[in-house]
């Protein structure tokens, strides 16, 4: 059901373990069409430097078969929503997440300042997706953000990985992925990967989704021609051609 992963990393993280042809071979072998390269940015102690993000036009569009997003997934530096690349630089990227993580540079705020921080975030044009949005730590209005995510048709991430490391923030995921259900925002189920062998199984955030009977068509990556339909809608940046 899956065609497209868009949240992977590679050995450029401290803590993931496998190359971006380890990715895209494996990606192949599990029928997935599409995987985003998105390491962490340089704000975490886990990240590659920022050249990493600066030079990703090295790579190759597709490799065995697999088409590549160059990406990222940034950190949520502070209560206004400001992340830790800069502006010139996610706009070269194909695709951005933002999410918010226990870093020691990041500030972290109350309820009503982590939902100004994701109000911001959606209004930028050079982030793309929300990721793994249901922290305890980072509480938010839900309501409030995907009321906004679907007015500026930004994505919601529903990330198999939580089910596994971050089992507290099942029952935020459960209501977040209600919400969109409720107000019509697409979601990405995605892997969070930091091994290949993770790439291809989300069987427990689409348990989740059938759960609920959230409809099919709200999941942006079921096929890899409805992401880049999707990313080539923006203005800020140019089309994405494979």
């Amino acid at each position: 059901m899956i065609k497209a992963d868009l949240h992977t990393h590679t050995i450029a993280c401290t803590h993931a373990y496998s190359t971006i042809s380890e990715i895209a071979s494996y990606a192949k072998k599990t029928n997935i069409e599409m995987v985003a390269i998105t390491d962490h940015t340089p704000g975490g102690p886990d990240s590659p430097h920022i050249w990493h993000f600066r030079n990703m036009q090295v790579v190759p569009r597709i490799i065995d078969g697999v088409k590549i997003l160059r990406g990222a997934e940034t950190n949520i530096m502070n209560p206004k929503g400001e992340v830790d690349l800069p502006k010139d630089m996610l706009e070269k990227l194909d695709i951005a997440i933002a999410s918010f993580h226990n870093i020691p540079n990041a500030e972290t705020g109350t309820k009503e300042e982590h939902t100004n921080a994701y109000i911001n975030l959606i209004k930028n044009p050079n982030i793309d997706i929300l990721g793994h949005t249901g922290s305890t730590r980072f509480e938010y209005d839900i309501d409030t953000v995907i009321k906004t995510a679907k007015e500026y048709n930004k994505i919601i991430e529903i990330n198999n990985a939580t089910f596994n490391v971050r089992k507290q923030n099942i029952p935020n995921c459960i209501e977040i992925a209600k919400k969109c259900k409720q107000y019509g925002v697409l979601v990405a189920v995605n892997s969070d990967a930091h091994i290949c062998y993770q790439i291809g199984n989300y069987d427990n955030a689409l348990g989740l989704l059938k759960e609920i009977e959230f409809p099919t068509e709200l999941i942006i990556n079921t096929s890899a021609q409805k992401v880049i339909d999707h990313l080539n809608t923006r203005t800020n940046k140019e089309k994405i051609v494979f």
